[in-house]
């Protein structure tokens, strides 16, 4: 494969590893202190009730009227209350109301029918031109919503345990465990950036957060894999005695083109599906695609500038240590050796001879 480009990814990984944690620090900190995080009723409880209506009224004057009517029932002057906004595209020819709003309110106990039938005479009574008619009501119980959540959470963590399985086995000749780890802390990445883009366009979570998630799992680990398969194949070419953070700069710059190509063609269909979406107010499709999107660029980037070069990192670390071990028993054999050979020195040196105290006293008397 020929190369056309020559970034040396391992020497500036460390300068891509500071820009995700910098990025995700300020993320942190503005989901903390100005966009917090928007649960769906899914995953909390409570209830969505959604009215049909002709016209144009604005969304204060709507959100004004249920709220005077929410005040004044007792049982629901303590639930929060969110509104959103969408074209109707399931209208008929007997119903002409081309725009929803819809009203979720959380809570445990459902939203009874007096309370509907107060908040539908409300709206028909301020704004008698408009049809105001409720379209559809559904509850979700706060225990069910919880575990739902739980098993989401579930999915995707049993995905990425069977992602590391597979990557280890598959790439077991390069240290495929490692790999399989550092591909899993990839996701991770990418799975903490898709979480944030919820939180900043103030996109609640639901069952379109944990569909993006899988669906970026699944782009960005196809991204890592082709990308340690050529490093598999530039490893049986060049030898073990070639450096490894070498063969990962020569795979990740052929397969930068491939990856970047991928990601575009993705993007520029989900991106007609959001340019849609946002022009006839689809909610739901816009809390898929915009997340998507970004999700995808993450992934990209994940695969070339995170995963591999995080690595290499770990690859140095070990040999390091292999070669810092090989050296202190080394050592400690030597000084061993040394040891034996002084005392076998010892040994065999002659001992002194003694002058007996007779002899010496007999020679003082001829003297």
């Amino acid at each position: 494969m020929r190369q056309t480009f020559h970034i040396n990814f391992t020497k500036n990984s460390k300068i891509f590893f500071c820009f995700s944690l910098g990025l995700m620090l300020v993320c942190l900190i503005l989901n903390i202190f100005v966009f917090p995080t928007l649960v769906d009723i899914q995953f909390t409880g409570g209830t969505i009730i959604k009215y049909s209506y002709s016209g144009d009224v604005k969304a204060e004057d709507i959100e004004k009227t249920i709220n005077d009517t929410i005040s004044e029932s007792e049982s629901l002057k303590n639930d929060t209350v969110s509104y959103s906004y969408s074209e109707n595209l399931a209208k008929s020819e007997q119903d002409s109301n081309s725009k929803i709003v819809s009203l979720q309110f959380t809570g445990n106990k459902a939203v009874s029918v007096e309370d509907k039938t107060a908040i539908t005479n409300a709206l028909e009574k301020a704004y008698p031109d408009n049809t105001f008619k409720e379209a559809s009501s559904s509850s979700v119980d706060a225990s069910k919503g919880t575990n739902f959540f739980f098993k989401c959470l579930a999915a995707v963590i049993l995905a990425a345990v069977l992602m590391i399985f597979y990557v280890a086995l598959r790439f077991r000749k390069i240290g495929g465990l490692s790999a399989g780890v550092m591909a899993v802390v990839a996701l991770i990445h990418d799975l903490i950036i898709v979480y944030f883009v919820f939180a900043m366009f103030r996109m609640p979570l639901n069952d379109n957060f944990i569909a993006v998630v899988l669906m970026i799992l699944g782009y960005s680990l196809n991204d890592t894999i082709v990308i340690y398969d050529r490093i598999r194949e530039l490893r049986k070419k060049s030898g073990p005695k070639t450096p490894i953070g070498e063969i990962v700069n020569t795979s990740l710059n052929q397969c930068m083109v491939r990856t970047i190509c991928t990601s575009i063609t993705t993007i520029i269909a989900i991106g007609s599906v959001l340019v849609v979406s946002l022009i006839y107010n689809i909610d739901s499709i816009v809390s898929f695609a915009l997340p998507m999107m970004i999700g995808l660029i993450s992934g990209s980037y994940s695969s070339l500038c995170i995963a591999a070069p995080l690595w290499v990192m770990w690859r140095n670390h070990q040999s390091k240590k292999k070669a810092a071990e090989k050296e202190g028993k080394g050592s400690a054999k030597k000084a061993q050796k040394k040891n034996k050979a002084s005392n076998n020195a010892k040994a065999s040196k002659p001992a002194p001879k003694k002058i007996s105290l007779e002899k010496s006293e007999e020679t003082s008397e001829e003297s």
